[in-house]
């Protein structure tokens, strides 16, 4: 009886302790060393096989409202806001690829459970109308492909990040900007933040604070090995970079 519990404890340390390590969230997906574009296809699938808990993506909204999958605001030179999505299909990756619509990348992303879909929206450089039509467009097409489970989102406007928690209660939210405290971010009811990885430095009690108030905690963009220990001894929750593979091997240390 004695060593049967012992085991049971012992099982729920370590599954404890795995959940609590810092998770790796791919920036653009896998693509630096994959060698494919940046929030393609190509990358996503690479993300996925490499197994990380998340891959970022980021979307912008065309001019005959088609939500597409890009980091810029132009797409080799195209003016994502301001052409059509058909337009856009002028130019191509390096791949071969077209421009993704998010619909199509949520498709391919859906076509597995493990590896979590991190939508950034993008700020419309036209208006702040445009940023919420975009918002109230992402909501609407995450939902209609059943796509929640896997989908949280991201924003830099802090008003975007309260349309999202105004339409829709459950859905996960993280802020972007780094200029809001842990209070604000409570009172807004998101679930987290995620901001740039100086600011951590910076204010080195961060981390524990929003985890105090049950926010997730999340830091872009780590590339350096010494950054990334940093902030995995500050028991940070997640850790986007575009060097999925040099964390990983950090992570084992």
């Amino acid at each position: 009886m004695k060593k049967t519990l012992l085991i049971v404890m012992m099982t729920v340390v370590a599954h404890v302790g795995l959940n609590a390590q810092t998770s790796i969230i791919a920036h653009r997906g896998a693509w630096k060393n994959t060698k494919v574009p940046q929030n393609s296809i190509a990358s996503l699938d690479a993300a996925i096989q490499q197994g990380v808990w998340g891959t970022e993506f980021d979307v912008h909204l065309t001019k005959d409202d088609v939500l597409v999958v890009n980091h810029d605001h132009d797409f080799h030179g195209l003016d994502i806001e301001q052409l059509t999505y058909k337009e856009l299909l002028a130019k191509k990756h390096d791949n071969g690829e077209s421009i993704p619509t998010v619909e199509e990348y949520l498709k391919e992303g859906l076509k597995q459970k493990n590896t979590k879909l991190i939508y950034e929206l993008k700020t419309s450089e036209i208006s702040k109308e445009r940023t919420m039509k975009t918002v109230e467009l992402s909501l609407a097409i995450v939902k209609k492909m059943k796509a929640e489970a896997l989908v949280e989102f991201i924003a830099f406007d802090w008003d975007a990040c309260l349309k999202f928690r105004e339409l829709d209660k459950t859905v996960k939210v993280h802020y972007l900007n780094g200029d809001k405290t842990p209070a604000e971010v409570k009172a807004a009811n998101l679930d987290g933040i995620d901001y740039h990885f100086s600011l951590f430095k910076k204010n080195p009690t961060w981390v524990q604070d929003f985890k105090n108030l049950n926010l997730k905690t999340n830091a872009w963009t780590v590339n350096k090995e010494e950054d990334m220990q940093f902030l995995i001894d500050q028991k940070i929750d997640y850790i986007t970079t575009d060097e999925p593979e040099l964390l990983k091997t950090v992570l084992k240390k």
